[in-house]
């Protein structure tokens, strides 16, 4: 696709469009790319590329490439980084991560 083709159909929604969202407006989960225009909020065709789309733009991974511990692992570094915070219910960080436990 050509950047100024729609990925969002409905919308007419152009991938440049989409890109420059991401881009200026540092979206923290795929979902909020509907805010570009109401990218996805259609029919649903395009949520799967918007996701992938998202996930290329911002450095995601896939979860099928990871390991559950690598998994852990991106989560503690996650809460580390003061990007989140879990549920006092939740699990905690993995403990291999915490700086008190050398693993």
């Amino acid at each position: 696709m050509n950047l100024d083709d729609p990925v969002c159909l409905c919308f007419r929604v152009s991938r440049r469009k989409l890109l420059n969202f991401v881009r200026r407006e540092q979206p923290r989960v795929a979902s909020q790319l509907s805010q570009c225009g109401g990218a996805g909020t259609g029919c649903g065709w395009c949520v799967p590329f918007l996701t992938q789309l998202f996930a290329r733009t911002t450095g995601g991974i896939e979860l099928d490439t990871l390991t559950a511990e690598e998994y852990a692992h991106g989560r503690a570094d996650h809460i580390r980084a003061g990007r989140g915070t879990p549920p006092p219910a939740a699990p905690p960080s993995h403990p291999a991560d915490e700086p008190d436990n050398p693993g």
